[in-house]
């Protein structure tokens, strides 16, 4: 049965993270008001979000909302399971692992955090596309619920421009707000987002979607870093690309660095997608054993070492990306500036968010 999100939202939720991302955690439960929808742009360039040079680093945890119908036997398994299958492909419809019947998607990931951490800022990034087998109103593309670990949801307001934009057979949006509170008070976890506003069933265009929660850090234990996020909503047109430059960042040859993106409606299988990171006059392909040099909008949820918990913990996200790599040989001379470009041939894709821990140096 299909529930209208107004009601959802309200009988859900116990608490609410308005437009300025204030959350009262002594509120008494109470019934969320219906608010406006958030403004929106078509297209938004890559800006500054946050940035600090400080002990520590950026953790982040993600999950898709939507994947494909189980009972499409045997494709639909074995692209869970990592196969070659795209979004395209299938009938697709939401996850949703929270057993409440107020909800509709939900899905849950893990913020690790070391010990001795303390929270200096976390961010919620959800998206998805509208028209599929079905047209979603856009008036909740700013609105989800959070719960953190053994928490209640809570309504989560977007508090900045969503990007919308209707494109190449998709209405494909991207909201983000601040959870800085509810992190610090909610800690390392299981975290729970549901009712992404994303539309279910069968197009070629496909369905997609989901959430990336990033945490930055403050840690004394570890080195003085350089921590960057930057955002937007654009398409990555056939070659075009997108290119993002941080300066000031100013590390040292060799120095330990990390990079995570966060892009939608990659295929696997489909290359000539790439993410690079130039520093001087050196360009470097960033990769990783998820992740091929030329097919990097894979559908992958990954990240250096043993990845973070995710329910359910699928290999092919059918169209949603949030990825993390080590710079390495991306940092090999020492500089004040790296400039990432991301690139996509044939994929019709969107870039999301871009986020940068870097060694400073001394």
């Amino acid at each position: 049965m299909r529930h209208s999100l107004g009601p959802l939202f309200r009988r859900a939720t116990v608490g609410v993270l308005a437009l300025a991302a204030v959350w009262a955690a002594s509120s008494p439960p109470a019934a969320a008001p219906a608010a406006a929808p958030a403004p929106e742009a078509e297209s938004l360039s890559f800006t500054e979000r946050y940035r600090s040079l400080q002990h520590g680093g950026i953790v982040r945890a993600a999950n898709a909302s939507i994947t494909c119908r189980a009972a499409q036997r045997p494709s639909c398994p074995d692209a869970q399971a990592g196969g070659s299958g795209v979004n395209g492909d299938f009938d697709m419809f939401y996850v949703d692992v929270d057993r409440d019947p107020n909800t509709y998607n939900s899905s849950r990931a893990e913020v690790r955090l070391p010990n001795g951490a303390r929270v200096t800022y976390a961010r919620l990034y959800w998206g998805g596309n509208l028209r599929v087998g079905e047209q979603k109103p856009p008036e909740d593309n700013g609105r989800v619920l959070i719960a953190e670990p053994g928490g209640e949801y809570k309504q989560l307001l977007a508090d900045t421009l969503v990007g919308h934009r209707v494109m190449d057979g998709m209405d494909a949006f991207q909201a983000s707000a601040d959870v800085t509170q509810l992190l610090r008070e909610g800690g390392a976890g299981l975290y729970t987002v549901a009712q992404i506003n994303i539309a279910m069933g069968r197009s070629t265009a496909g369905a997609w979607g989901g959430w990336t929660l990033l945490v930055a850090y403050e840690n004394p234990a570890e080195p003085l870093r350089h921590l960057a996020v930057r955002d937007g909503f654009t398409p990555l047109r056939s070659g075009t690309g997108q290119e993002i430059r941080l300066s000031g960042l100013g590390f040292a040859a060799g120095a330990w660095g990390r990079a995570g993106l966060v892009t939608y409606n990659g295929d696997r299988g489909t290359t000539g997608d790439s993410l690079t990171v130039t520093t001087g006059q050196t360009e470097s392909v960033l990769t990783n054993s998820a992740n091929p040099r030329d097919d990097v909008l894979n559908s992958t949820i990954s990240e250096p070492g043993a990845d973070a918990a995710r329910v359910p913990a699928h290999a092919n996200h059918l169209g949603y990306d949030s990825d993390v790599f080590d710079l390495g040989s991306g940092l090999q001379q020492a500089g004040d500036e790296a400039t990432f470009r991301i690139r996509s041939q044939q994929d019709a894709a969107w870039a999301g968010v871009l986020f940068v821990a870097v060694d400073a140096r001394r």
